[in-house]
């Protein structure tokens, strides 16, 4: 299980209470620069609308630009293949205020690409604090093992 493209900031900037796992609805070109590691989740959400879901704000750029399609966008709205059940879920959980649907990660599972979706709550600047001083006072206890 490879993981092509990852959502570093994710962790830092919200609180991660349950993660679900979906397919994802992609062109022949996407997959090949997704798998090459182009491509970026940062700035992208997930909603669900009518009964299905989707990935907004992922920009992934056309593998070759001379051989791409005319008229690609490569920030388009894609969709997530997820079961019924799961999408009830997330639609549920959507709509609880202060909750959000992040991507965390794509990855690939047998010759499928997935991607990993997250519902998190935003942290505050003071929850952000917290985690950079744990991190360093952390980094700090390991270089004291060291010596």
């Amino acid at each position: 299980m490879a993981t092509y493209i990852d959502n570093r900031k994710a962790h830092f900037n919200y609180a991660v209470e349950e993660t679900f796992e979906a397919g994802i609805e992609l062109l022949g070109f996407e997959v090949k620069a997704i798998k090459n590691g182009q491509g970026s989740i940062t700035s992208s959400f997930c909603i669900v609308r009518g009964g299905e879901a989707y990935i907004v704000g992922m920009h992934i750029p056309p593998y070759q630009v001379n051989n791409t399609a005319p008229g690609y966008d490569p920030d388009r709205t894609r969709k997530l293949l997820l079961s019924k059940k799961d999408i009830k879920k997330l639609a549920d959980k959507d709509d609880t205020k202060g909750l959000t649907l992040i991507p965390l990660s794509l990855y690939s599972k047998g010759p499928y690409i997935k991607v990993s979706i997250a519902v998190a709550r935003g942290k505050k600047v003071f929850d952000k604090r917290e985690t950079i001083k744990k991190r360093e006072t952390d980094i700090e206890i390991r270089r004291e093992y060291k010596r």
